[in-house]
C-alpha cells in the first residue's frame, strides 16, 4: 500500500474516533446507566440536551408495572422549591414530562423508583441536568458537523506530512484552514444563533469553550501557514498543529455553554451567562 493511501485512511480512522468521542461525551448528550430493583437490573437514559420546541417526555423503562416513579425537578440555579410529578407506568415504562423552558435554560432532574420497600433514585450520584436550546435547521446542523470533521481530517492529514520526503504542507494546511473556518466560524455561529439567540459565546464575549477550542484551532494553523515558508523545519509546524486541532478536539462538546440567568429573565433582561455545564 502507498504511503499516501496509508495516511489517509489513519487519518479517517482518527477522525472517526474523534466524532464517537465527541458524540458519547460532554454534558449534553443522554446520561446513560442502569439500576437494580427488585432482583432485576435495567439499563436507563436520560436527557440532557432539548430543543425546547415541546415538554421534555422523561422515559424509565422498568418491564414491570408495579414499579411506582416520581419526577422531581426545579429551575437550575435558582432558589425554587423542588416540585414532584408522578409518572405514569405504561406498561413497564414510566413517563412523566418536563416544562420546556426558554433558550439556555436549564432544569435540574432526578427520578425516584420504588418497589415495596425497594427505592432507588436515578442518576445515583447527583441529578441531571436538562439544558434546552431553539430548534436548529438540519440544513445548518448537518453541514456544521461535516465540514468541521473534514477540517480534523486535513488537519490530521497535514500533521503525517511530516513522515513524507516531498510533504504538500501549503496545500493541506490551506485545506484545514479553510474546513476549519467554514465550519467553525459560519456555520458555528448559525448554530448558535438559532440554537441561543447569540453568534458568539467565546473570547470576548464570554467562556463557551466549544467556540474558544476553535478559535485557539484557528490561530494556531494561521500562524503555522504563516511561518511556513521561513521555518527551518516547516514539517515540524504542520506536526504541531495536528496535534493541537487534535487535543482540542479531545476538549467535550458543550463545556461553558449557554446559559440562561433566570434572575435577570424575570426582570425582563434576557441576558445569558456563560458558566460551566454540570455533568
Amino acid at each position: 500500500m502507498k504511503k499516501a493511501a496509508l495516511f489517509w485512511i489513519l487519518s479517517i480512522v482518527l477522525t472517526l474516533f474523534l466524532a464517537i468521542y465527541q458524540r458519547v461525551t460532554g454534558p449534553t448528550y443522554p446520561l446513560k446507566g442502569s439500576y437494580t430493583l427488585g432482583g432485576k437490573t435495567v439499563k436507563y437514559e436520560l436527557p440532557r440536551s432539548s430543543d425546547g420546541a415541546l415538554n421534555t417526555m422523561i422515559k424509565i423503562k422498568t418491564d414491570d408495572p408495579s414499579i411506582a416513579g416520581q419526577l422531581t425537578w426545579k429551575r437550575y440555579k435558582t432558589n425554587d422549591e423542588f416540585s414532584d410529578i408522578v409518572m405514569n407506568n405504561n406498561n413497564g415504562r414510566l413517563e412523566a414530562e418536563l416544562p420546556k423552558q426558554p433558550a439556555a435554560g436549564k432544569l435540574v432532574y432526578s427520578v425516584k423508583l420504588q418497589k415495596g420497600e425497594e427505592s432507588v433514585v436515578l442518576p445515583d450520584n447527583a441529578p441531571a441536568i436538562l439544558r434546552f436550546r431553539d430548534p436548529v435547521p438540519m440544513i445548518i446542523i448537518v453541514p456544521h458537523i461535516m465540514i468541521i470533521f473534514f477540517a480534523m481530517l486535513f488537519s490530521t492529514r497535514t500533521g503525517l506530512e511530516y513522515f513524507c520526503e516531498e510533504p504538500k504542507l501549503r496545500k493541506y494546511t490551506l485545506w484545514t484552514i479553510w474546513t476549519l473556518f467554514i465550519g467553525g466560524f459560519i456555520f458555528g455561529p448559525l448554530m448558535q444563533y438559532y440554537a441561543f439567540g447569540t453568534f458568539w459565546t467565546g473570547i470576548p464575549f464570554g467562556y463557551d469553550l466549544t467556540d474558544n477550542k476553535t478559535l485557539i484551532a484557528m490561530i494556531v494553523w494561521l500562524v503555522i501557514l504563516f511561518r511556513l515558508k521561513k521555518s527551518k523545519n516547516p514539517k515540524r509546524l504542520a506536526l504541531i498543529g495536528a496535534v493541537v486541532m487534535f487535543l482540542v478536539f479531545l476538549i467535550p462538546h458543550s463545556l461553558f455553554g449557554s446559559e440562561l440567568d433566570y434572575s435577570k429573565a424575570e426582570t425582563g433582561n434576557m441576558n445569558r451567562t456563560e458558566m460551566p455545564l454540570q455533568k
